[in-house]
């Protein structure tokens, strides 16, 4: 059967690279004619291992598995859009595609999928878990990013509504039934989405990490709680400039005062602060956006993630109108490259750059950087100079094997205005790839959340490794050697020598599971630990 010698083969090769699967599918077509999909290959090979006609392959499973980079980071992640709703900012940069929620464009790769399955929150939810499903990849646990613009614009009802959908599609994921029954969003209610989420604890799809977007502007005491009860655990925040005249320049809306003071009540609270930054705005310049970089370094920010965004002249902004009139310049490869070079390298080792250009479609750029693949062309420049970006991202291991004896603690302390950061991370000894981090979080004034007042919070807790079943053991694999459960048995120890009776922690719905063996008990926002 050419299937089974197919699966041999692959398993056999002992140097795999990047055309190995295309040459061994051209040896073996499908009926004589064509080649097998990857999706066709991975049903095949769990019905065939099902069946007992062939033989469990992990080496197997990782060659068939498309895009791998996709869950290597130890989840799988899924984004979402709103439907199209107005934002409360007039930025001159941004798109005004009527069909998309604010600053997105329809012709990105998200927002397609969005358009087709006309923004249901339950099909853009299903049908993408089902597509990393069918491409071979692990879905027991799913981050899921909700993106629309200003979250925190929308009506409340359809924020619930939305989010409650979701929550839907991964409860009946991995189950018998396709259960769709929508009662509506004028028969939603903070109970109903209490409900799914408490069945989600227990699901075979799990949510472990729920991350929203908004403006710093829109983040109050209120609103922060707000967003926790909806699930939220990192927030996904557009900065953009550090600079108050440029913030003006641009009718961003806000200012410098108001990003400080998000930073301050997100952290208060215990969330992961993924913020958006972006170089070649109006009225910068190369030497203002290096300048500003190491801003974000400050007491006042220090994000945990960064979304690097250069500037582009999209049609039908205000910015093309500047362009057109000569009062704009977009930055030229040249200039990036400077940029680049001088501010990757300074990146913090407890930040994750996240993405470094948009990936915005060339054909929606008028003028400025088109090249999606900046980053490498960047990263290798960076290297010729003799430099090396030590960015989370940079360092993450992956899908290599690893032993206890191949790592060692690493612990970076760092202030921020209103707390003692702890970036507990273990790495390996001889190649510096991080393979799990905990950022601990010991509050220097009490938090404006009775519930969690005076306690120490860990933020966040990630191990990588491909993501592997909820519950399955493996040897070599760094999210089954233990390394989550060790960090937190270190932040207890730091905590309690730092003066810190109790700890708690921001769990996603789908990890209260795991926190509850770790001796954490469960309370309205947080799950809190006597230590």
């Amino acid at each position: 059967m050419s299937l089974i010698s197919i699966f041999e083969k692959i398993e056999e090769v002992k140097t795999w690279r990047e055309n190995s699967l295309q040459t061994i599918l051209k040896k073996f077509p499908k009926d004589g004619k064509g080649l097998y999909r990857h999706d066709e290959l991975v049903s095949a090979y769990k019905e065939l291992v099902k069946d007992g006609k062939l033989k469990p392959s992990k080496t197997v499973e990782e060659r068939i598995r498309m895009k791998p980079t996709r869950t290597q980071s130890g989840v799988a992640t899924v984004a979402v859009l709103m439907k199209p709703f107005a934002c409360p900012g007039q930025c001159i940069f941004c798109p005004n595609d009527i069909r998309m929620p604010k600053s997105y464009i329809a012709s990105e790769p998200g927002a397609q999928r969005a358009l087709k399955n006309e923004f249901d929150p339950f099909n853009q939810t299903y049908n993408r878990i089902k597509a990393l499903q069918n491409i071979g990849h692990n879905t027991d646990k799913i981050e899921l990013i909700i993106l629309g613009g200003t979250c925190s614009f929308y009506p409340q009802e359809y924020q619930i509504w939305f989010i409650k959908r979701c929550f839907d599609a991964m409860n009946s994921f991995g189950t018998d039934s396709y259960n769709n029954n929508d009662d509506g969003i004028n028969d939603i209610s903070w109970e109903k989405l209490l409900e799914v989420q408490r069945i989600n604890e227990t699901a075979v799809c799990r949510n472990v990490g729920l991350v929203l977007e908004t403006r710093p502007d829109y983040i109050t005491e209120q609103e922060v709680i707000r967003l926790r009860k909806l699930g939220a655990t990192k927030i996904q925040i557009g900065i953009q400039s550090l600079d108050d005249k440029i913030l003006e320049l641009n009718r961003r809306g806000h200012g410098t005062r108001e990003s400080k003071k998000a930073f301050e009540l997100l952290r208060l609270a215990g969330f992961k602060i993924h913020a958006h930054w972006m170089p070649n705005l109006y009225g910068s310049d190369v030497k203002k956006d290096i300048k500003d970089y190491k801003k974000l370094w400050d007491k006042e920010y220090s994000p945990d993630e960064l979304k690097i965004y250069p500037t582009s002249v999209i049609k039908d902004t205000l910015l093309e109108t500047y362009y057109n009139q000569g009062k704009y310049t977009p930055y030229t490869h040249e200039d990036l490259m400077t940029l680049f070079t001088n501010i990757l390298p300074t990146t913090p080792r407890y930040c994750r750059l996240t993405r470094i250009v948009r990936d915005i479609p060339s054909t929606e750029i008028l003028v400025g950087n088109k090249s999606s693949n900046f980053r490498q062309i960047a990263e290798a420049e960076i290297s010729k100079q003799g430099k090396k970006i030590e960015d989370i991202r940079s360092r993450e291991i992956k899908g290599e094997s690893i032993t206890w004896d191949d790592i060692q603690l690493e612990t970076i302390k760092y202030d921020t205005t209103v707390s003692k950061e702890y970036f507990i991370s273990y790495k390996t000894k001889k190649t510096d790839r991080i393979c799990s981090f905990l950022r601990l979080s010991l509050p220097k004034k009490n938090s404006f959340i009775d519930e969690i007042k005076g306690m120490a919070m860990i933020r966040e807790v990630h191990v990588y490794g491909t993501v592997v079943n909820i519950g399955s053991d493996s040897s070599g694999e760094s999210q089954h050697l233990g390394l989550g459960k060790k960090m937190i048995e270190i932040a207890e120890e730091i905590s309690l020598k730092e003066g810190f009776n109790n700890i708690a922690v921001i769990t996603a719905i789908g990890t209260k599971e795991y926190y509850k063996k770790r001796g954490f008990i469960k309370n309205p926002l947080y799950m809190t630990k006597k230590l």
